[in-house]
């Protein structure tokens, strides 16, 4: 009796986390996955031109403006990085559009003349 009791605790054990785990992985309304880290997190997906002083554009990734390692950039990093690019003179202006995933759910974002919108 003992010799069965433990490998159908273990498989008890194992279906429980197993459903845990999916459980903590679904959409839940008005949230963005359900696992604490997502839920409190901000992240924006979004797409930036600059345009520099002699008029030219060019794709700006505020991502390569981030410490390594850093992937969540809510509106106000985004804010202080557009704010450093301008600042710097290395664009004139920027403008975009993308949206941001955070605790409320997805809601959209634009960037006119360097300055984050939502």
């Amino acid at each position: 009796m003992p010799e069965s009791v433990l490998p159908a605790l273990q498989i008890v054990l194992i279906l429980v986390l197993v459903a845990w785990m999916i459980t903590g992985f679904t959409r839940a309304p008005g949230r963005w996955l359900r696992w604490k880290m997502f839920c409190r997190a901000t992240f924006t997906i979004i797409e930036l031109t600059g345009t520099t002083k002699n008029g030219s554009t060019e794709p700006v990734n505020v991502y390569d403006h981030l410490s390594p390692g850093s992937f969540i950039l809510g509106p106000p990093q985004l804010q202080a990085i557009l704010d450093h690019l301008t600042a710097s003179g290395r664009y004139e202006r920027i403008d975009g559009t993308g949206r941001v995933l955070s605790a409320r759910g997805e809601q959209p974002v634009k960037v006119v003349a360097g300055r984050v919108v939502l």
